[in-house]
């Protein structure tokens, strides 16, 4: 079940004895991107490594293990596609990659099996707890995921107030840094 943590935000305990090793829940990221040190090496789609994957034909950068996880990662790959074609020559850090499949997923709305127990929207971002330096550095962030999204998002002032890419920084950087320890 979830509960709320005092000063911690959000916790999960079990309702019933749980053995060592017992898997307790699994489910698809929300979103995930390979990092730019693994391109090339690993699928897009699963993940698994592989010498003989098969490039999107259109940006030449998302790498697939077969026509089967490349079907299964379109939907989103898609605008992430045209984004990373209108930026060549360069290429988005990581972060920003990551944030730009967050957006999309939120203007889908799609709801996955990982957003049983967690919505994007319940995640914290303690904006509050920042340094001036970092809020500096994720507002430049946030600058950079609105230029490489421009093909697919001209105006972000039009966007859900769900989808403030400030915000979404702050929270992508809560969870990588609670992660980290």
């Amino acid at each position: 079940e979830r509960f709320a943590s005092p000063g911690k935000g959000s916790g999960l305990r079990s309702r019933r004895r749980v053995r060592p090793g017992e898997l307790l829940y699994r489910a698809e990221p929300f979103a995930y991107v390979v990092t730019k040190e693994q391109l090339g090496g690993v699928c897009e789609r699963c993940l698994r490594r592989n010498e003989h994957l098969h490039r999107c034909s259109q940006c030449k950068v998302a790498k697939y293990c077969g026509k089967s996880c490349q079907k299964e990662a379109w939907l989103d790959h898609k605008q992430e596609c045209r984004c990373l074609k209108s930026v060549e020559p360069n290429f988005p850090p990581d972060s920003v990659r990551l944030a730009g499949r967050i957006v999309f997923k939120l203007l889908r709305q799609s709801v996955c099996l990982s957003e049983r127990l967690y919505s994007f929207s319940d995640l914290q971002s303690n904006t509050e707890q920042l340094s001036e330096e970092m809020k500096d550095g994720l507002r430049h962030l946030a600058q950079t995921l609105q230029l490489y999204l421009k093909m697919e998002i001209q105006d972000a002032s039009h966007l859900p107030p769900v989808i403030d890419f400030f915000q979404i920084f702050t929270k992508v950087k809560q969870q990588s840094k609670r992660r980290s320890h």
